[in-house]
């Protein structure tokens, strides 16, 4: 089966004049063309639930017929089926086009039922490069997808780059992507907004088609070989990380059209993913080269320090704020608060999410991904190992769990510093529990991660009390003391009773059964 690598980019509009300014594409006069696609699919959009893309494309007076297949999809890097070929406009021949009798059955069968759903019409300007032992088509694209449904016509823009590994190693078509994004210049500190792209053409177009609206996406289900070596099972988990990351980066940078907050859940989401792809770092780090986890854990911590206020002070305005409204019955106040107490909330909030987005934005976090990407994947793997990942998997939780219960000993001693320091522990034993799960008895770890879960929850619900004195007690002075003094008297009163739940949450961690016996 042909199979298409490449590596999709997008690129910020004020940085293509430097972009087309880089040694590597103003060394040559770029191919210029004009590409107008059709996608086709049946009225159920038959084709898009498995995944595959029918297209035609129209460059000058030739037409191509184009069938693409689900693949995978890491760092902007995809791999995937690709059959192409020249055809007459309207005839989908698709047993002579692709050698997989299975599928060309497949879309024979629905052949007669592909309708028009949505176009792409962009200027292509291509480059032919040889780097790094690989030769790699790179492509720049700027147009639009239109398409038409019973709401009306809508459009979007494409500014998008995309790199085709021709022939060569991986590595090279990675290596050329940071080097383009490096700029013209070849600095970090003058490097371009050139991130990672999750989405095709394609799936933006079905999107904009059927009007759907960005969603968070949680972890997906980790399955591991168990003959595995575990940098291979590093690997699995890393680029996993990094899927869910860059899943809910694009809702972390959305803003309204009113200057709205995005879905709390992208930047919750995305903060997760951080402490997965950290805790990860962290678990596999005794078979990664030497300090291979100190730098990128500390790289995804910058990160993850950036998204957190935005995510205090969601927690804040949805869980906290909603108890003290003026119909909360433990509001002793007739009248709401002030107006000036409201709007300085709402801006620590919106300002927040302002830092967050430019986290995920600038050319430094293009890098960051690029880079991490390129380590993941060129790390070396013993050509011949012994490895038994199941009982490495054992041997490390179970040391991992035993000083979990230590901890847990004190909690009820603990300050609120250290009940955090407990929840963290608790969620890099769940974490590294999910990871390592498929080659764990099933049975056993479903009722482990059930108790951790549980555990975590309370630490949580500490953890947020505390965290939210500490944003009151940023209120200016003089802006609102009445009610600032009552939350903070409220909120003593929420810790002090979910404090008693401390010596059950210590009995329950002692207890929690261990998923490897």
């Amino acid at each position: 089966m042909p199979q298409e690598t490449e590596l999709k980019l997008e690129l910020h509009p004020e940085d293509l004049p430097r972009l087309l300014a880089h040694p590597l594409l103003s060394a040559q006069p770029p191919r210029r063309e004009r590409l107008f696609n059709t996608y086709f699919d049946t009225s159920t959009l038959a084709l898009r639930a498995q995944r595959m893309a029918v297209r035609e494309r129209r460059v000058g007076r030739r037409t191509l017929l184009t069938v693409k297949t689900a693949g995978t999809s890491v760092g902007g890097l995809s791999r995937r089926g690709e059959w192409e070929a020249a055809c007459r406009p309207g005839q989908f021949d698709f047993a002579a086009l692709v050698d997989d009798e299975a599928l060309a059955q497949q879309l024979t069968r629905v052949a007669w039922q592909l309708v028009p759903v949505f176009r792409t019409d962009f200027t292509r300007r291509s480059w032919q490069l040889r780097h790094g032992g690989a030769v790699v088509e790179v492509a720049l694209d700027a147009g639009a997808i239109t398409t038409g449904n019973a709401q009306g016509n809508h459009r979007q823009g494409i500014l998008e780059m995309e790199l085709e590994l021709l022939s060569g190693p991986v590595d090279a078509l990675l290596d050329l992507a940071h080097t383009l994004a490096l700029g013209p210049q070849g600095r970090a500190s003058s490097a371009l907004r050139l991130l990672p792209a999750q989405q095709s053409k394609a799936e933006r177009g079905y999107a904009l088609f059927t009007g759907e609206r960005l969603r968070p996406l949680k972890a997906a289900e980790l399955t591991l070989d168990a003959s595995w070596h575990p940098v291979q099972a590093f690997q699995a988990a890393a680029l996993s990380c990094l899927t869910h990351l860059q899943a809910n980066e694009a809702g972390v940078r959305q803003r309204g059209a009113d200057g709205a907050t995005p879905d709390p859940e992208f930047v919750h989401q995305a903060r997760v993913a951080l402490r997965r792809l950290r805790t990860g770092l962290r678990l596999f780090r005794p078979h990664l080269p030497p300090r291979f986890a100190t730098h990128w854990a500390g790289e995804w911590k910058a990160l993850a320090a950036e998204l957190g206020p935005a995510r205090d002070w969601d927690v804040f305005a949805t869980e906290r704020l909603p108890q003290w409204g003026p119909d909360a019955h433990e509001v002793p106040h007739t009248a709401a608060p002030s107006q000036a107490l409201v709007n300085w909330l709402v801006e620590q909030r919106r300002a927040a999410h302002q830092r967050a987005a430019e986290a995920v934005s600038r050319s430094a976090h293009a890098l960051r991904l690029l880079a991490f990407t390129r380590a993941v994947l060129a790390l070396p793997v013993p050509a011949t190992h012994t490895a038994d990942l199941a009982g490495w998997a054992c041997t490390t939780l179970r040391a991992r769990h035993a000083a979990l219960r230590q901890e847990a000993r004190r909690a009820q001693r603990m300050g609120a510093e250290g009940r955090h320091q407990l929840r963290i522990a608790l969620k890099k034993l769940r974490y590294a529990q999910s990871f390592l799960a498929s080659v764990l008895p099933p049975r056993r770890r479903a009722r482990s991660a059930a108790m951790l879960a549980d555990a975590q929850e309370l630490l949580g619900q500490l953890n947020d009390l505390s965290t939210a004195q500490s944003l009151l007690a940023r209120v200016p002075a003089g802006l609102a003391d009445g009610w600032v003094a009552h939350w903070q008297a409220d909120l003593a009163q929420q810790l002090d009773a979910a404090l008693l739940a401390l010596p059950g949450l210590e009995r329950a961690l002692l207890r929690t059964p261990t998923p490897w016996r």
